[in-house]
């Protein structure tokens, strides 16, 4: 019995017709953009969770996500999905990798009953709760530090904005609650408060005051400067907000980082407590583990046994239970669900994974292929979006949407075995069977001996005594003017080493990271690189108005959507019902904006363009330029006011890049830029990169993909392994020189890849 699907037209699907296999692993590839997501997540996933929510009660509907169905005629035999995605586990710094594992709720578990001296239930070692807590971070482990240099300017007034902290700008609600709160005067400058005066403005706790408006008393309460700042954000990862220049996190002094308090981390088992063991790598509390011999403890055990050895086989030994869920990539955060899954005995279930290799080493592959087998083994269907061969390789079956990205994507090119999709005369079926026939052979090795005739290393970036996290007090040093791939396992020190060490001393490289581009629907590739702007002052130059007319967002905007071009309706229980605005009819703007033209198109037509159309459209150099950019990083097909939210991985990844591009500057850092990224998409990426290096730019690269690897000039080989075991540098030097490195766990594959008679 097959998955049945009919008529589906789900964004750029092409009204496809399409039979799945049940309970086998299926791979969905195709060139980035060309509908995978739309045909998996939107509509196969989507209709999935519609109708088992359908299958509960009005009640329980009304209190569960509102699911609308998705532009598909039939689907049939859907079973339960259960998504393992890139999203992040939370931003949260309560939440740990232990908690998000349970693995912590059974640790504390097993300190309640055998360890020494007995204090209490589990919850007396809980971080989130106040039997358990550090009383002095509240669980947090880390202190929020507020610089006052930064939120305040000592010679302003309060009245006079001497509160630089955005929330407490001067004519907003806090500036008005306190130049009017009388505990403090607001006409002074910060410089001349006394003591009292000082301690009332920053760290007050909420007070009542009765305040006066239009003549009528009111009841408000002012509160510190500094105690609303820790209230608001001290639960949250420093790296999560973009006014984190005003504060900083310390560990806490109190507990050391611990989270619980004392009467917690004075327990022990075998002479260990529980700060001692959630510091621990996985691998070296899976050991510790079997040092316990207690019957009351050894269903417990066995339970946190099971779990650290999953996480371990998926290549997250490296973590510790103490790590927050908020500082995981997407990646590792995708091979935590993972692993939960193992435990899940559940069959018929159908599982949907978002590029489940990225962030993973060619040597970590292996296991997760493992996992993906094992979940199809139990009687479950298992749906894989990927781009990587070596999982279209096991795939029991293929499906290649196609053949180009947006609109010109789709449609079903292929559908079968492994085998046949590298005969096939397909964007995948191309690649592969160039790769299966040359595998880096003559005229590839030829092609790249010419360009790297060009690329002479004539001086390097030294980085002397790295030791950030598990960085082995090593020294490094990177060529400049050439291409520079650091590899190695996850978790090896390539981010420590780059991020931390080179960025500190070189902080004017360009970073091109793997940070979101923005979900709103709002924003679109226009605002991302700069564009709306001078685009609306070219309208305001055109036709005399105010520049703000031409945002639908401001002044433009349509009055009945507030220019979303939609409307949303509620049905309580039932879906949201989504309609075309019937006032502007989807075009977001009034219709006194829609009146006015520059050269001939009015704002929404020129948002409906693409960025190859615009080309030939715009003559204002800032504009142009900045669509050639776009045009260079192949996103040529975009339509300039596509939402960014219904941008797929690969497309948000090289958007950014193209903000990047524009920039002045000599160095180049990419993190994975190959995430989300087609094999054809990653020739285009390589002719970007060449191009900046041919510059005269220095191009470093943090990549597990091998024919960027194989690409490069100089590689530096990170680990052996990832967490205490990894920072060693392992090999560098030329892919060449890697592949015959018998040290190197990135030249095993090197050589693997490119075949026995062709050394790169």
């Amino acid at each position: 019995m097959n998955i049945l699907l009919r008529g589906a037209r789900e964004h750029n699907l092409k009204n496809i017709d399409l039979d799945i296999p049940r309970e086998k692993i299926v791979v969905f590839t195709g060139v980035s953009g060309s509908g995978k997501s739309s045909l998996v997540f939107d509509t196969l996933c989507a209709e999935a969770q519609r109708q088992l929510i359908e299958t509960f009660s009005s009640f329980a509907r009304r209190r569960l996500p509102k699911i609308s169905k998705p532009d598909v005629d039939v689907i049939e035999n859907l079973s339960t999905a259960v998504i393992i995605d890139q999203k992040r586990l939370g931003t949260t710094m309560r939440s740990t990798v232990g908690t998000a594992t349970e693995i912590y709720t059974y640790l504390r578990l097993m300190f309640s009953r055998i360890g020494e001296p007995f204090i209490g239930f589990s919850d007396s070692y809980s971080f989130n709760n106040p039997k358990g807590m550090c009383p002095a971070c509240q669980g947090l482990g880390k202190e929020m530090v507020i610089d006052l240099n930064q939120i305040l300017d000592w010679d302003k007034s309060v009245h006079d904005g001497a509160i630089t902290y955005p929330g407490f700008r001067r004519g907003g609600y806090f500036w008005r609650i306190m130049t009017r709160c009388g505990f403090f005067d607001p006409f002074k400058p910060i410089r001349d408060f006394s003591e009292r005066e000082l301690h009332n403005l920053l760290y007050m706790e909420a007070t009542e005051f009765l305040g006066e408006h239009n003549g009528a008393e009111y009841k408000t309460s002012h509160e510190g400067v500094v105690t609303k700042l820790k209230k608001t954000f001290a639960d949250h990862d420093e790296n999560e907000n973009a006014y984190t220049r005003f504060f900083s996190y310390s560990t806490c002094k109190v507990c050391e980082g611990a989270r619980i308090n004392e009467k917690g981390r004075s327990v022990k088992i075998n002479e260990k407590t529980i700060p001692d063991l959630v510091f621990l790598e996985l691998p070296d509390l899976l050991a510790y583990l079997s040092t316990i011999n207690n019957p009351v403890a050894a269903p417990i055990i066995r339970k946190m046994k099971a779990s650290l050895e999953n996480l371990i086989s998926i290549g997250l030994g490296y973590l510790s239970l103490h790590r927050p869920v908020a500082t995981l990539s997407g990646g590792e955060s995708q091979r935590l669900k993972m692993a939960n899954q193992l435990d899940i005995n559940l069959v018929g279930l159908m599982y949907i994974l978002d590029e489940p290799t990225i962030g993973l080493h060619p040597a970590d592959v292996g296991n997760l292929l493992g996992i993906i087998k094992n979940l199809r083994d139990r009687g479950n269907s298992v749906l894989v979006v990927e781009h990587d061969p070596m999982v279209m390789e096991i795939a029991d079956h293929v499906i290649e949407i196609g053949p180009e990205a947006g609109s010109g994507g789709g449609h079903i090119l292929y559908t079968g075995d492994f085998n046949g999709l590298c005969d096939s005369d397909t964007p995948t079926g191309r690649h592969l069977d160039q790769r299966r026939k040359a595998r880096g052979g003559r005229e590839q090795k030829e092609e790249r001996e010419k360009i790297k005739e060009k690329r002479v290393i004539k001086d390097w970036f030294r980085v002397e005594g790295a030791t950030a996290n598990n960085l082995k007090n090593i020294s490094v040093s990177i060529p400049k003017g050439v291409l520079t791939c650091i590899t190695g396992v996850a978790g090896s020190g390539k981010s420590s080493l780059i991020h931390q060490e080179f960025l500190h001393r070189y902080p004017d490289s360009i970073v091109v990271d793997q940070s979101g581009v923005g979900r709103s629907s709002r924003s679109n590739p226009l605002t991302y690189v700069g564009i709306f702007d001078p685009l609306r002052k070219a309208f305001s130059a055109a036709t005399g108005h105010p520049a703000s007319l031409f945002s639908f967002n401001s002044d433009g905007a349509c009055p009945k959507c507030n220019g979303l071009g939609i409307l949303k309706l509620e049905m309580s229980f039932l879906d949201d019902v989504t309609m075309v605005c019937d006032e502007c009819n989807g075009k977001r703007y009034k219709q006194e904006v829609l009146n006015l033209h520059l050269r001939g198109n009015n704002i929404f037509e020129i948002l409906r363009m693409t960025v190859n159309e615009a080309v030939t459209f715009f003559t204002e150099h800032e504009i142009n330029r900045k669509l050639l950019i776009l045009q260079e990083v192949g996103l040529g097909y975009l339509e300039l006011g596509q939402p960014l939210s219904t941008l797929s991985g690969g497309e948000a990844q090289r958007i950014k890049l193209a903000n990047e591009l524009h920039k002045k500057g000599n160095i180049y850092i990419m993190d994975e830029p190959t995430t989300g990224l087609h094999m054809s998409d990653i020739e285009n990426l390589l002719k970007i990169i060449d191009r900046l290096v041919n510059r005269g730019n220095s191009v470093i690269i943090i990549e597990h993909n091998l024919d960027i690897i194989r690409h490069a000039d100089w590689i530096i080989d990170l680990g052996p392994s990832g967490g205490s075991r990894g920072g060693y540098v392992l090999a560098a030097g030329t892919p060449e020189q890697l592949a015959s490195d018998p040290k190197s766990m990135t030249g095993i594959f090197l050589r693997d890849a490119t075949g026995p008679d062709d050394n790169l």
